[in-house]
């Protein structure tokens, strides 16, 4: 598993002894973004473009403040780059699952998230054409030793704000200036960054978020599929990702108090493989049929809440983009969002794509998305929707 040895090295330095010799005689404690491995990526999740590919491994913290090792990739244009060093992309992805082999670092041709992770690395690629670093986190605990704890708003608003000063780190040629851009999972955190990563990382230049059909609505989760209703059954691959993730980070929410055996064939699917897999665990389960009756679902719905992206405060402009058919993410739902951040004063653009579904909208909103960069590199205002 990689970054076995990164996480022994993390956890021999974080040591202290009363001994004197031994304090004096120890390594520093790793900072945020410290490069605790680096490797040349040659597999799947290489961007063609790129002129520089590192899969790496860095120090980071979760929701809790405790160090954590988290792995991702650092991509590099080819050529000089400008003055002030190559603006940065730093990509929070969308849901693959939350096992290790879920993480997208990891993605082979033949992989179980190539057909999600490779359709979004095509627009990514195009960010490198246009003169980015693009960075890529995998998260807490995908692809690094512990649990991911999914959704988590404050340790991937640290995952992905840690990953550029990592890339500054590998390489000189990284600029300061970054931009934040996620996808559903990823979009929500993108939004938390927004908020948390201007304090995280001063001496960083954070200029703007991009957030594609970030997941809200969070903290319903729970009671809605316990409702029963078939209505339920098209996010049903959702119940043991969320449930799971929450486990990981809080232990008052216990997984094996909440569902019923019957889910068991989804909690095993989601333990060792990604969402391709949950879903074709679901087979002839109902959605009725997977809560126990009288459930505590109080520690997993406060979980949640804390985590809702409209909890954030934005510090930076953010465009906001939803495809029109979203199923997963609906129109509806990220309007309600937008309602709430507009209300605290955000700069936030809302852009809706025509026919453009839940994975349609990162390729979709590209077009969109490098105008926002280009205006905001340039020190010029963006639009507004609020």
């Amino acid at each position: 598993m990689i970054g076995a040895l990164a996480l022994t090295a993390l956890a021999v330095t974080s040591c202290s002894s009363s001994d004197g010799d031994s304090a004096t005689s120890a390594s520093p404690v790793p900072n945020g973004g410290d490069v605790l491995s680096s490797t040349p990526l040659t597999n799947a999740a290489l961007l063609p473009s790129a002129g520089r590919s590192e899969l790496i491994t860095y120090a980071s913290e979760n929701g809790e403040g405790k160090p954590i090792v988290v792995s991702g990739t650092v991509a590099i244009p080819s050529g000089t780059a400008p003055e002030g060093g190559w603006p940065v992309i730093s990509w929070a992805h969308g849901t693959t699952g939350i096992a290790d082999t879920c993480a997208p670092s990891g993605d082979t041709v033949d992989g179980a998230v190539h057909d999600y992770v490779g359709t979004v690395s095509a627009t990514l690629d195009q960010w490198i054409q246009n003169g980015y670093a693009v960075v890529q986190t995998d998260y807490e605990g995908m692809g690094t030793p512990g649990d991911h704890t999914y959704l988590n708003a404050t340790s991937e608003s640290n995952a992905v704000t840690d990953i550029v000063r990592a890339a500054r780190h590998l390489d000189p040629s990284v600029g300061s200036k970054w931009f934040v851009g996620g996808h559903s999972q990823g979009g929500a955190a993108a939004i938390s960054a927004s908020d948390q990563a201007v304090d995280r990382a001063p001496e960083l230049t954070l200029l703007g978020a991009i957030a594609v059909a970030p997941g809200s609505g969070l903290s319903q989760t729970p009671q809605y599929i316990a409702s029963g209703s078939q209505a339920v059954a098209p996010i049903l691959s959702f119940l043991p990702i969320t449930l799971l993730g929450a486990a990981a980070a809080d232990t008052a929410v216990v997984p094996e108090e909440i569902v019923t055996p019957a889910a068991e064939p989804l909690m095993k699917a989601a333990r060792t493989g990604c969402i391709a897999d949950i879903r074709a665990a679901i087979g002839d389960i109902q959605v009725n049929s997977v809560i126990r009756p009288g459930a505590d679902l109080g520690p997993w719905t406060d979980y949640l809440a804390k985590q809702e992206p409209s909890n954030a405060n934005p510090k930076v402009p953010v465009l906001f983009a939803q495809g029109s058919t979203d199923a997963l993410v609906t129109p509806a739902a990220s309007q309600i969002l937008v309602k709430q951040l507009c209300e605290k004063g955000t700069e936030l653009d809302y852009r809706s794509y025509e026919g453009a579904d839940h994975r349609a909208a990162v390729a979709a909103s590209f077009s969109d998305a490098t105008a926002f960069t280009k205006a905001l590199l340039a020190g010029e205002q963006v639009p507004t929707t609020c």
